[in-house]
């Protein structure tokens, strides 16, 4: 079975929290803080392998998971990291977050590596808080989540020359006849329900060669199979389109599957092309003269006469093949250094600008949002006293608790930050 696509849940590791802990040993008064941060969490890892073939594997097993950071622990031991998760993907695997459709990889190259999810930061150990004028800190940091999301798999084949044409056109039996590939040929349309490599040798250069199934007209609406594959066909370089010679109107035919090419990605349009009329092996000369002509009058692409059966035009067809692959790597434009444009800077109002966050008040609460305060509320334990009292601190110091009087927050507001919720001051502690 083929498999081209699969949908994935991809969870980083979380970071272990650090430690809180004092020295304690016998001969040895009031020992310092010894407690040791947390581990970072394990990243997820794709790699591509020549020796994967299709995303089947992902219909059964969808959930992607690293491994965890370990706590901190006393004598300032660090947690171990979490083990990182290296998932293996054909080469041609593209990786789409679903959340926001970003491309996180696009890998292309056999032992290709890319982190496609970060483990959490693991958090500091109260040893880590000592100073000159901090002894005896009993502030111990949690760790943080790992990146979670769902994830689109996407496999595109790698090939120099992807074959084109409509069902029953003879792709299975060219490919079968000039390459090492095996594909399954029978005398019906629709011969062929999953992509077919081959690789091809002329002049002792190899060509990697894929059978793009499943082409009809109304395939780029959905129509056939041809939904199902036309993504294949974006990244070869050159488009190989076979049509049965025997066709009643070999330029309609031809018409058809370029315009649902076009239809699917113009971009498709452009790149170049060879045209082969197929199964010619018998037919009459003048006959082929004649739908050579016509085909003439539609493209100015090379056109040639093959029979797979009768091995006839095979060789001249690749040349021509290899030629266009070389026009279209000779064009391919080099890399521009692109001066960086000129970004408009825009002065926020002084109640809005609050270096790097900002403050709002929702149904009662005072909501405080930016990316460095809320990392440091998603570390702080509500349920530990110095340490919401360390991240009051750190309000302070970055304008925030400020920011929040401004617009009206009292002693006894409730505060949001990444989902966490504390009084902007501690109330009085009864005795």
């Amino acid at each position: 079975m083929f498999i081209d696509t699969a949908k994935v849940y991809v969870a980083a590791g979380r970071g272990g929290d650090g430690a809180v802990s004092f020295r304690k040993e016998i001969y040895v008064d009031k020992g310092g803080p010894d407690g040791g941060n947390g581990g970072r969490g394990g990243n997820v890892i794709f790699e591509a392998s020549k020796d994967e073939n299709t995303l089947l594997s992902f219909r059964y097993n969808p959930e992607l998971k690293a491994g965890d950071g370990a706590n901190g622990a006393k004598r300032q031991a660090a947690g171990r990291s979490g083990k990182d998760l290296v998932v293996k993907v054909p080469i041609g695997t593209m990786v789409r977050r679903m959340d926001g459709d970003e491309v996180l990889a696009d890998l292309t190259m056999d032992g290709e590596r890319v982190v496609i999810a970060k483990g959490g930061d693991g958090g500091f150990g109260n040893a880590h808080f000592k100073s000159s004028v901090r002894q005896t800190p009993r502030t111990a940091e949690l760790g943080l989540k790992g990146d979670i999301f769902e994830a689109q798999l996407e496999l595109r084949l790698l090939a120099d020359v992807g074959l084109v044409g409509f069902p029953n056109a003879g792709k299975s039996s060219f490919l079968a006849v000039v390459s090492n590939a095996k594909p399954e040929i029978a005398d019906y349309e629709f011969t062929t329900l999953v992509p077919n490599l081959g690789v091809a040798t002329i002049d002792k250069r190899d060509v990697l060669i894929a059978d793009i199934p499943g082409l009809i007209e109304g395939a780029g609406d959905g129509k056939g199979l041809g939904t199902a594959f036309l993504r294949h066909i974006k990244r070869v370089s050159v488009i190989l389109h076979l049509i049965d010679a025997y066709s009643d109107d070999v330029v309609a035919r031809y018409k058809a599957i370029r315009a649902e090419l076009g239809k699917f990605d113009e971009d498709l349009l452009g790149r170049p092309e060879v045209v082969a009329l197929t199964k010619t092996e018998g037919f009459d000369k003048e006959l082929l003269d004649m739908q050579v002509s016509a085909l003439r009058e539609a493209t100015d692409s090379p056109i040639f006469a093959i029979s797979a059966q009768a091995h006839q035009g095979l060789k001249e067809v690749l040349r021509a093949t290899v030629v266009a692959m070389h026009e279209m790597r000779a064009k391919a434009p080099a890399e521009e250094v692109v001066e960086a444009p000129k970004v408009e800077v825009i002065t926020l109002p002084e109640s809005k600008r609050n270096k790097g966050f900002t403050v709002e008040k929702v149904k009662g609460l005072f909501v405080v949002s930016g990316a460095e305060i809320e990392k440091f509320a998603m570390k702080t334990d509500l349920e530990n006293y110095d340490s919401v009292n360390r991240l009051r601190d750190i309000m302070k110091k970055l304008g925030v608790t400020t920011a929040l009087r401004r617009i009206g927050a009292e002693p006894d507001s409730v505060i949001k930050i990444a989902e966490r919720q504390f009084p902007l001051q501690e109330p009085p502690r009864e005795w």
